[in-house]
């Protein structure tokens, strides 16, 4: 393309960022800066004139125009629409106002995203890149804060790979702003390398997540996320879903599900479509599902061939005497078995005979090594209880250990990510690699995800369910996908709060208050409003001068958040007031009725014991409520109002963190739940299933339970918000 002139009118100085950086990155050829020059018609837009005469004008024009030509423009006609929303946003970031809360939205919005729109750069990002770096030290100022974690995290990437042309147009126009400064130099072609340094433990000022794949290349990474569908998805298999994800979008490559189904005695079908629903829940993108099953006649082929090899043989030795000769480097007197023997129980094995059944088959590795997963593990075993899949055809199933290698090579995983709790594995994982003369596959070390009074163990977590201790792997109290969606968890908050750790190899405990506080922040803007009075000892208001006839008023669920939509409230002569606010009045008190004003309470009447069990007063609307102690929700007294179940939780066990060899069963919590009746407001009769509200000095709940008929409360489960104390009385 040859672009002749390039003018800006007046009232675009500086020019138009956005479309010069997308021609620097395009590699388009632009004039020099100093033959780019300001119109003399303030009306003329930004131009392209072309050699032969022809001219472009406008902005988003240009960009669509460069986007076309340079492949930046999506790959299909939905991605080109996101990315002409994303151009009509632009102009939010240079409306001061506006400025915080455009970031705000970009930076949830690039949780999980490593681009704006697809898995690649196009002009939407350019777009919102400039807009940010035109700001100048407004967003310098961001940038070095760490406010906005996502949108840094996306705009270094972004500055580091094209930092060349993005730094030489940003220094010439946006002038006394104050230009972006430039990335440390790397060498050319090298991918950028930012967050924890896992070698050293130094943190860096960029997430812990964008640390580098070993031997990583642009298009050819290929991940799997592989849970085994023995229970359901947990917080801790939540982080690792989210970093296969994550890293497969930042190296635009693949992500495959995989079901590790190698145990049919603790494997249902019920966990598979769970599991699937989970994973849609987290908005896991993937690109197929497989099943570790699907390579069974694959597998019995290699372990055969290890045995043939010499590399592999079938024990008979008793499980309790194996584990004491692997603790002592003890070797097997099966160790020395001829290759022909081994066949011939590998077959009783696979008949699943008496004879077989006693056997099992290990690798022939290192019974001496000091790292004791590499003496001799096991690698087939036998178990006669059908397979949730494929029925009675097998009596043998290969263990994790022997098939994970498998698999990961043949089905083209280029990095296998493993929780730091695998690290003594690795060297088992990748010697068995090598026995079976497979292609290598790169494995990353992340942490296990540990939250404090929290069980993560599928196997303890089933303890809680057959035992009647929750309800389910769906309980509010259950650290699950489903739990902590049901308890009222966000799913941004949790892929926020998880990303926010990253990939880094230090092990912490977390602390539930910081991802409730995330959560907080997401649904406080928009969650409508509403009001309960807990209904033991709920004490009534009499206004003498109140209306003698109700009456009613459409107001906002959300004063602030127009799409929270409305809500009718009834005015009468007689309302009700929680006891405990009740007991806080004195008389000839100002006090404030709140959406309603200010009233005098003239009159306070208590039985035997001194409880408050009747009020009087007159309304003082013209009263200010700048001058009130006591700011009070109330609900009128009609037959309208809604009977609820407020339910709270509390953990399940009351210990921070189990020591090894600790059991979960000493530290049990004998009391985890509480319901507490109360009514509420008659709009709570349209609440939905799912939705998220707030009750006015109440807190945040969770609609568990919608209204189905006046003899059947509503149930809601109680939101943490990170500051409140969650013991229960």
């Amino acid at each position: 393309m040859d672009i002749k002139d390039f003018c800006f009118g007046a009232d675009r100085i500086p020019p138009p960022l956005s479309v010069i950086a997308a021609a620097k990155v395009a590699s388009l050829t632009l004039p020099p800066p100093s033959t780019v020059t300001s119109a003399s018609d303030s009306a003329c837009p930004p131009t392209f004139l072309f050699s032969n005469g022809l001219k472009l004008q406008g902005t988003y024009v240009l960009l669509r125009y460069i986007g076309r030509v340079a492949n930046l423009y999506g790959q299909d006609p939905f991605e080109s629409s996101q990315i002409d929303q994303w151009l009509e946003y632009t102009p939010v970031l240079s409306v001061g106002s506006e400025f915080e809360n455009a970031c705000n939205y970009i930076d949830n919005y690039l949780q999980t995203r490593t681009f704006l729109v697809g898995y690649s750069l196009s002009i939407a990002d350019i777009a919102i890149w400039s807009g940010l770096a035109g700001t100048g030290l407004r967003w310098e100022s961001c940038r070095k804060s760490k406010k906005f974690p996502n949108v840094v995290r996306w705009f270094n990437s972004i500055f580091d790979e094209y930092s060349e042309a993005l730094n030489e147009v940003v220094s010439t126009y946006v002038g006394k702003k104050g230009p972006v400064k430039p990335a440390a130099a790397k060498p050319k072609g090298q991918q950028v390398v930012s967050g924890d340094n896992p070698e050293k433990g130094k943190a860096s000022s960029k997430p812990s997540s964008e640390v580098d794949l070993p031997g990583a290349e642009i298009g050819k990474v290929c991940l799997r996320f592989a849970p085994e569908p023995s229970g359901y998805l947990h917080i801790g298999h939540s982080k690792a879903a989210l970093l296969n994800q994550y890293f497969a979008q930042r190296y635009q490559g693949r992500l495959i599900v995989r079901f590790d189904d190698t145990n049919p005695s603790k494997e249902s079908n019920e966990f598979v479509d769970n599991l699937l629903k989970d994973i849609d829940t987290l908005g896991i993108k993937y690109e197929t599902i497989t099943h570790t099953s699907d390579y069974f006649p694959q597998l019995m082929e290699m372990a055969e061939n290890l045995i043939c090899q010499g590399k592999a043989y079938v024990d008979d030795t008793p499980r309790e005497q194996m584990q004491k000769e692997r603790m002592d480097g003890i070797e097997s007197k099966c160790r020395s078995n001829s290759v022909a023997e081994n066949l011939k129980l590998w077959k009783e094995m696979i008949a699943g005979s008496e004879r077989g059944l006693q056997c099992c088959v290990r690798g022939k590795l290192d019974m001496q090594d000091p790292n004791k997963s590499l003496r001799d593990p096991v690698y087939y075993r036998c178990n006669p209880v059908p397979h949730h899949r494929i029925g009675s055809k097998y009596k043998i199933y290969p263990t994790y250990d022997f098939a994970c290698p498998f698999v990961d090579s043949v089905e083209g995983i280029t990095h296998a990510l493993r929780s730091s709790e695998y690290h003594d594995r690795n060297a088992q994982y990748d010697r068995i690699q090598a026995d079976m003369g497979l292609r290598k596959v790169h494995l990353y070390e992340f942490s296990r995800l540990n939250m404090v009074y929290t069980i993560l163990s599928k196997r303890h977590l089933r303890w809680f369910v057959e035992n009647g201790k929750v309800d389910g792997w769906d309980d509010a109290r259950f650290p699950t996908v489903q739990g902590i969606v049901r308890r009222g968890l966000k799913v941004e908050a949790l892929v926020q709060f998880i990303l926010e750790q990253g990939a880094s190899k230090n092990l912490n405990l977390m602390e539930w208050d910081k991802l409730w506080t995330i959560n907080k922040k997401i649904i406080d803007p928009v969650c409508p409003r509403h009001t309960a009075v807990i209904e033991e000892h709920r004490v009534p208001l009499t206004l003498t001068d109140g209306p003698k006839q109700p009456f009613v008023r459409i107001i906002p669920r959300h004063k602030k958040h127009e799409g929270a939509g409305e809500k009718a409230t009834t005015y009468t002569n007689r309302i009700w007031v929680d006891h405990a606010d009740a007991e806080l009045i004195s008389v000839n008190e100002e006090i404030t009725l709140m959406d309603w004003g200010n009233a005098i309470v003239k009159e306070i009447e208590k039985d035997q014991n001194g409880k408050v069990t009747h009020l009087s007063g007159v309304l003082h609307l013209e009263g200010s409520v700048k001058t009130t102690k006591l700011k009070l929700t109330w609900l009128p007294d009609t037959s309208e109002l809604v009977n609820l179940t407020l339910v709270d939780f509390d953990y399940l066990i009351t210990k921070k963190k189990l020591e090894e060899g600790e059991s979960f069963q000493d530290v049990l919590n004998p009391f985890t739940k509480k319901e507490t009746a109360a009514l509420g407001d008659s709009n709570m009769r349209n609440l939905k299933r799912g939705e998220i509200l707030q009750l006015e000095r109440k807190g945040y709940f969770r609609c568990d339970a919608p209204f189905v008929r006046p003899s059947k409360p509503v149930v809601l489960l109680a939101i943490p918000d990170g500051r409140q104390a969650t013991s229960l009385k």
